[in-house]
C-alpha cells in the first residue's frame, strides 16, 4: 500500500510539472499578489488577464540581481520614468506615461534608432560609431511577415502593423489589478485606462520595457509607482491677497479681502458636464456661502485664528439605473396593493454627486493696507553734486506702522532698474503713519520709482515717476514734478520682479488629513532678501537717508 501512495504521488508530481514550469505574466512582472488577486477587480478594457502564459524564450527573464542587467544596453543603463496624473475620481480616466532615458550622449532620432549625440562627451572617448543600435540596418523586420515568427507580445500576440511600427524598437508591457496591456512604441509609451470599475485606494502599476535584439527582446529596465482612485473630488486651494508677505504661513491681513481660488484636479475632463456648487463656510459667523464660481473673495474684519470649511458638490451625469420589475401579486390582491413600477425614457439622465472637502486654519492680524506718495521735494545741498542729487518723498499709510521702507528707482519704464535701496523705520508712540523718505538720484532726468512698506506680515507698494532736473544752490527748495500713481501700471516693474523671483520658490504644501492643497509660497520676505542681493551691487547711494518729519512718527 505505500508503494501505492508513492506511485499516486509521483503522478500527481508529474502531472503539475507543465503547469509550474510555464511562465506566467504575474511571475515576470510581480510577486506581490495573491492568488485571488485577478477576481477582485473587474475586466479593464483591452487588457488581458495575468495568468496569461509568457514567452520565455522570445522575452528573457531576469531578476534583479541577474548580472545580465549591466550588459543590457550599451554605454550604461537605460532608466524608464513612470508618471500619471493621479489622483483620479472614479469614473474618470486616468493616463499612465513612461519616458526612457538613455545615457549620456544617447538620443532617438527620427527613425527610431539611438544614436551618439554631436559634440557631446562623456566620461569616456567619444565613439567613432554614429549608431549605438542601427535597428534600420540590422534586417529582420521585411515584408513577409510569415518568415517573422519574432514580430509578437510575449504573450503570442502579434505587432499591430500601423503606420510606422517598423520604427518602433520598444515592447512595453503594463500591469496593474491583475491584468496586462502590451504596447509597441519608442522612446515613450502612453496608456489610460477607465476607473469606473477600479477598487478605490492606491493601486500598483508596474512596466517593463524590452529593447530590440535581433530574433529576441532583451529587459533593459523595470519601474512601478503607485496612482490613486478616490471618490471624493480632488480639490486644490490657492489663497492671495494685496499687500500679504509671505503667501505660505495661511497669515493674512485685517480688512483687505482675500481671493480664494478653487482648482479641481479633472486632466481628463470628467466633470466638464457637471454641475458643480462650492459651499463655503470661513469660520467667521459671516453663515454659509454657496456659489457656483470657482473664485470667491472674503473679508476678515477681526483679529484671531479661523476654521475655513469648504465643500465641493459635482452632480456627474450617467444613466439611470434600470428599473426594476414589478413583484408577482396574487389575482385576489387589489390595484392599490401593487407596487409602483420604474419607467425610465431615453432622454432620461440620473445624476449621482460626489463631493470634495478643503480644511484650513487661517489668521487674521494686522498690517499695512495701502501706501501713497503726497508730496515730492528738491533738496538743495550747501556744494551741489551733479552726480547726488537729492529728493524728498512725504509718505503716508493706512493700518500700523511699517518697520522698513525699501525703493527701487529705474529708467521711465520701470524695466531697467538701477539700485535698491531699504532702511529700518524707527517706531515711536504715535500711530500716525507720516514719513519723511530720501533718495539719491545719480543725475537729472524722468525716473520710475517704486517705494514699499512692510513689517513681518505685510508689504505695501506703490509707483511714481520722478522728474530731477538740476539744482541751484542759490534757489530754495521746490516741489518736484512727479506723477503719483497707486498700484496699477508702474508697478508692473515691481510685480514682474516679484513674480519671477517668487515663481522660483513656490510649491505646493500638502494640508495634512485633507483633501486639498493650498499655493505655497516663500513668500515677499525672501523676495526682496533676493531683490536686495542683486541691486544693491549697482547702488551708487553710500548713505541713504531715511527722516521723520518734525511731530510725526
Amino acid at each position: 500500500m505505500a508503494y501505492l501512495h508513492c506511485f499516486l504521488g509521483f503522478l500527481l508530481l508529474a502531472a503539475r510539472l507543465p503547469l509550474d514550469a510555464a511562465r506566467r505574466f504575474h511571475d515576470v512582472l510581480s510577486n506581490e499578489r495573491t492568488s485571488d488577486y485577478t477576481r477582485e477587480h473587474s475586466q479593464l478594457t483591452g487588457w488581458s488577464s495575468d495568468e496569461n502564459e509568457w514567452n520565455e524564450k522570445l522575452y528573457p527573464v531576469w531578476r534583479k540581481e541577474d548580472p545580465r542587467w549591466k550588459n543590457s544596453w550599451k554605454g550604461g543603463h537605460v532608466q524608464a520614468i513612470l508618471t500619471s496624473d493621479s489622483p483620479a475620481l472614479v469614473g474618470s480616466t486616468i493616463t499612465f506615461v513612461v519616458d526612457l532615458v538613455f545615457p549620456r550622449c544617447q538620443k532617438e532620432d527620427v527613425s527610431g534608432n539611438i544614436v551618439y549625440e554631436k559634440n557631446c562627451r562623456n566620461e569616456t572617448d567619444p565613439s567613432p560609431d554614429l549608431y549605438v543600435y542601427n535597428w534600420t540596418e540590422e534586417g529582420g523586420w521585411g515584408n513577409d511577415h510569415s518568415q517573422h515568427h519574432h514580430h509578437m507580445f510575449p504573450d503570442g500576440k502579434p505587432f499591430p502593423h500601423h503606420p510606422g511600427w517598423r520604427r518602433c524598437s520598444f515592447v512595453y508591457v503594463f500591469h496593474t489589478l491583475g491584468q496586462y496591456l502590451q504596447k509597441l512604441g519608442r522612446g515613450s509609451a502612453r496608456v489610460s485606462i477607465n476607473t469606473a470599475n477600479v477598487t478605490l485606494g492606491p493601486q500598483l502599476m508596474e512596466v517593463i520595457v524590452y529593447r530590440r535584439h535581433h530574433h529576441v527582446y532583451v529587459p533593459i529596465a523595470k519601474v512601478k509607482d503607485v496612482y490613486v482612485v478616490t471618490d471624493h473630488v480632488p480639490v486644490f486651494v490657492t489663497m492671495y491677497q494685496k499687500n500679504d508677505r509671505n503667501l505660505s504661513d495661511e497669515t493674512f491681513l485685517r480688512d483687505l479681502p482675500i481671493m480664494f481660488s478653487v482648482l479641481i484636479h479633472d486632466p481628463s475632463h470628467f466633470l466638464n458636464e457637471s454641475a458643480i456648487n462650492y459651499k463655503w463656510n470661513f469660520g467667521d459667523n459671516t453663515g454659509l456661502f454657496v456659489s457656483n464660481n470657482p473664485t470667491l473673495n472674503h473679508t476678515y474684519v477681526l483679529n484671531g485664528t479661523f476654521s475655513l470649511n469648504l465643500t465641493v458638490q459635482a452632480a456627474v451625469p450617467g444613466p439611470c439605473p434600470s428599473p426594476q420589475p414589478p413583484e408577482p401579486t396574487s389575482p385576489l390582491s387589489s390595484a392599490g396593493d401593487r407596487p409602483p413600477e420604474l419607467r425610465a425614457t431615453p432622454e432620461e439622465t440620473c445624476h449621482i454627486n460626489r463631493y470634495g472637502y478643503f480644511k484650513a486654519t487661517i489668521t487674521i492680524v494686522d498690517g499695512i493696507l495701502e501706501v501713497n506718495i503726497i508730496q515730492m521735494t528738491d533738496v538743495v545741498t550747501p556744494v551741489p553734486q551733479p552726480d547726488k542729487l537729492l529728493m524728498d518723498f512725504v509718505v503716508t499709510c493706512q493700518g500700523i506702522m511699517p518697520t522698513e521702507v525699501c525703493t527701487i528707482v529705474s529708467d521711465p519704464t520701470c524695466r531697467i532698474s538701477y539700485n535698491m535701496v531699504c532702511d529700518p523705520v524707527d517706531v515711536d508712540t504715535d500711530d500716525t503713519c507720516l514719513l519723511t523718505v530720501r533718495r539719491a538720484f545719480s543725475g537729472s532726468g524722468t525716473y520710475c520709482m517704486n517705494l514699499t512698506l512692510s513689517d513681518n506680515t505685510s508689504l505695501a507698494l506703490t509707483s511714481t515717476l520722478v522728474s530731477v532736473s538740476a539744482r541751484d544752490p542759490a534757489s530754495p527748495s521746490r516741489m518736484a514734478n512727479g506723477a503719483l500713481v497707486s498700484v496699477g501700471c508702474l508697478a508692473v516693474f515691481v510685480t514682474v520682479i516679484t513674480l519671477f523671483v517668487y515663481k522660483k520658490h513656490k510649491e505646493y504644501k500638502l494640508v495634512g488629513n485633507r483633501t486639498g492643497i493650498v499655493l505655497k509660497g516663500q513668500g515677499l520676505n525672501a523676495l526682496l532678501n533676493h531683490a536686495k542681493a542683486i541691486f544693491c551691487l549697482g547702488n551708487q547711494e553710500r548713505d541713504p537717508l531715511l527722516k521723520h518729519q518734525p511731530g510725526t512718527v
